[in-house]
This record gives C-alpha cells, sequence and structure tokens, in this order.
C-alpha cells in the first residue's frame, strides 16, 4: 500500500536524542517517532517540555520503536521502547508506543490479537500493562501520551482509527487504576481538517504539533508534581 511505504520512508527521517544533561534530569521520555520527531531541530516533545517546565528532559525515544519487538540486538538499541529505560532518579517518564505495531505489524487490520498482546481490554495487562509497572515500581509517576488523529483529512492515521480509538480506550483504563499513571489522550488536538500540526506525511508531528503535545504534557507533570 502507498501509505505503509511512505511511513517507512517517514521513520527514517526522524531519529530521537538524548537531550540534558541528565545530572539534575528528574524527567526521562521513552517512546517511538511520535515524540523523537523534530528532535534533530531541537523542537521535538521533549524540547516543547523543557521549554515549559524549564528543565532538563531526558529523550531516550527512537523513530520506529515497538512496544513488541522479538530482535534482540535491535531492541538494545532502543527499537524496543522497554529497552529504553537508563536508572536515574526520575520523578516522571514521559511515554508512548504501540503505533508501529499496528500500523507496521498488523497494517491496522485485524489487529485484535496485536492490541490484546500490548493491553487487554480492561488494562490490567498485556505487554504495556507490565512495562508501566515496572517504571512505577521505581516510584516515578508514568505519562502515557496517545496518538495524533488527522480529522477531514486521508491520512495513514485515520486509516487506523479505529484500532487507534480501542488502543487509547484500553490505556485510559490503565491510567484510571493508577493515580501515579496519566494518560494523555490526543484525539481531540487536531481540528477539523486542518493540517498544520501534522509533517508532509500526515502521520508525524509537525513543529506546531510536537509543541502542543509538549504543553499537554507538560500541564499534567505540573498539575500533579
Amino acid at each position: 500500500m502507498k501509505w505503509a511505504a511512505g511511513l517507512m520512508l517517514a521513520l527514517l527521517g526522524g531519529c530521537g536524542e538524548i537531550q540534558g544533561t541528565g545530572e539534575q534530569a528528574r524527567i526521562l521520555a521513552m517512546g517511538d517517532s511520535m515524540l523523537a520527531w523534530n528532535g534533530t531541530a531541537h523542537q521535538s516533545v521533549s524540547f516543547a517540555i523543557e521549554q515549559e517546565l524549564g528543565e532538563p528532559v531526558v529523550d531516550r525515544s527512537v523513530s520506529g520503536a515497538h512496544v513488541l519487538y522479538a530482535l534482540p540486538v535491535s531492541g538494545a538499541m532502543g527499537m524496543k521502547i522497554s529497552k529504553q529505560y537508563v536508572q536515574g532518579k526520575w520523578d516522571w517518564i514521559v511515554l508512548n508506543g504501540g503505533g508501529n505495531d499496528m500500523w507496521l505489524g498488523c497494517g491496522c487490520v485485524r489487529c485484535d490479537t496485536r492490541i490484546d498482546r500490548m493491553i487487554s481490554a480492561d488494562g490490567k495487562s498485556g505487554a504495556i500493562a507490565d512495562h508501566v509497572a515496572q517504571l512505577r515500581a521505581t516510584g516515578a509517576q508514568v505519562v502515557y501520551v496517545g496518538y495524533l488523529r488527522s480529522p477531514g483529512r486521508n491520512s495513514p492515521i485515520e486509516h487506523c482509527r479505529d484500532e487507534g480509538d480501542k488502543f487509547d480506550g484500553r490505556i485510559a483504563r490503565m491510567a484510571a487504576a493508577d493515580p501515579g499513571v496519566h494518560f494523555i489522550s490526543l484525539a481531540d488536538l487536531v481540528p477539523y481538517g486542518d493540517r498544520s500540526y501534522h509533517a508532509f506525511d500526515m502521520i508525524h508531528p509537525s513543529v506546531k504539533g510536537s509543541a502542543a503535545i509538549g504543553r499537554r504534557v507538560a500541564r499534567t507533570i505540573g498539575a500533579h508534581d
């Protein structure tokens, strides 16, 4: 499919980087290209969080990263999101993931089994629930960030809208069971027909989109710090 080929090319175009000194940083970011995008221009989601809160963020997100990833070498390089974790005195861990597992793993068609493996219908089990529990055991609060939508636009994101809604609902149920887990939905962020929140591929965030996502994350951290 054309959208799948475009997605593969887009994933190669964004990469995360470690920012912040790490010496006094208390916020860690982990995830895929939605967080990493615009990082080379110092305008990623993590940079927006830094600007809003006035403190450093250590960003370990990697474009193309998956929740479910079987290759050990690539997984160790951050392609498996849980492998992105580094030791630190983290008060907050900003996390996302799951989109590549659906878009590249099952093409957002008959994805129920894959979604179940990531997060159960009740939000209590699956790879994501297990990972979040491990992160919470460190004492950090976790902010799980959903994915952008593109209402009124024909895009790969809209192709995956039903799967995305199902996925968001499960993450929200997981967060509701733990006051230290906060789910940020982005389903209402983009106005109908507005392209300005997306990059050229209509998948990843534009600079404006990254800034808007970062502001939502920063507000959540500020409200519960």
